[in-house]
């Protein structure tokens, strides 16, 4: 019996079976891989450290496309919670939820900013059309952008160069997946649907959130212009 809530993963690997296989990829002892794990969990040193690294100044314009599009959908989750919370329609657990949710996606913003520097988007206008007034129609949008979260950071992992920036992508990227979990479970609806993940292009993401009319821009934008981090895209 713990003393605590959850089990920590040294009393889940009594066989050590988890520090064996990790020490195969990067040669951690059971010791120490237990011990970046007590860190992970119990820490903030190691929370820090998924922080989005600076682009190096050498970084590829394929990166940089890539955290400006990844920018662009996080200032447009960032509003749509924000905007939720200032209408003040929302109560319970989706209440909480937009509070909660709405400070991951703040930090995200900031966070993907910070990387990009001066090469960084500015935010688009947003035009939610009231989907944050009703706290039925808020779920059931909140869902879909988290949805689309996921699957844009998932479709661009394999195209990202530098190692830091696709660890610190993978860091929003689960915390997405965990928004979305969190949403289909105050809607009642299953929360892992499938043992995979499909992901989705640029293109079609770019498409989808079009066609929401969330982005006033984006409706006067060619497709060529939308994905390549154009200013007349966001705003």
């Amino acid at each position: 019996m713990t003393d605590h809530l959850f089990p920590t993963l040294a009393e889940l690997d009594r066989d050590g079976a988890i520090a064996e296989a990790a020490s195969r990829v990067d040669g951690h002892t059971r010791a120490a891989f237990m011990g970046k794990v007590a860190a992970l969990v119990g820490g903030t040193a190691a929370v820090s450290s998924l922080a989005m690294p600076a682009l190096a100044s050498a970084a590829s314009k394929g990166d940089v496309a890539i955290l400006n599009y990844a920018l662009t959908l996080e200032y447009l989750e960032a509003a749509f919670y924000k905007s939720a919370n200032d209408k003040g329609a929302l109560s319970g657990e989706a209440k909480k939820l937009a509070k909660v949710v709405g400070e991951h996606e703040a930090q995200h913003v900031v966070a993907l900013k910070k990387a990009l520097g001066s090469a960084a988007v500015k935010s688009p206008s947003f035009d939610f059309k009231g989907t944050t007034a009703d706290q039925g129609t808020f779920l059931k949008t909140s869902m879909t952008l988290e949805d689309a979260g996921v699957k844009a950071y998932l479709g661009q992992a394999g195209a990202i160069k530098s190692k830091d920036i696709l660890s610190a992508a993978a860091s929003i990227l689960s915390v997405e997946a965990r928004h979305a979990s969190w949403v289909a479970n105050v809607l009642k609806v299953s929360p892992a649907p499938e043992a995979f993940q499909s992901s989705a292009t640029m293109d079609q993401i770019l498409a989808a959130v079009k066609g929401t009319g969330f982005i006033p821009a984006l409706a006067s934008a060619s497709p060529s212009s939308a994905t390549s981090g154009s200013p007349s895209v966001t705003g």
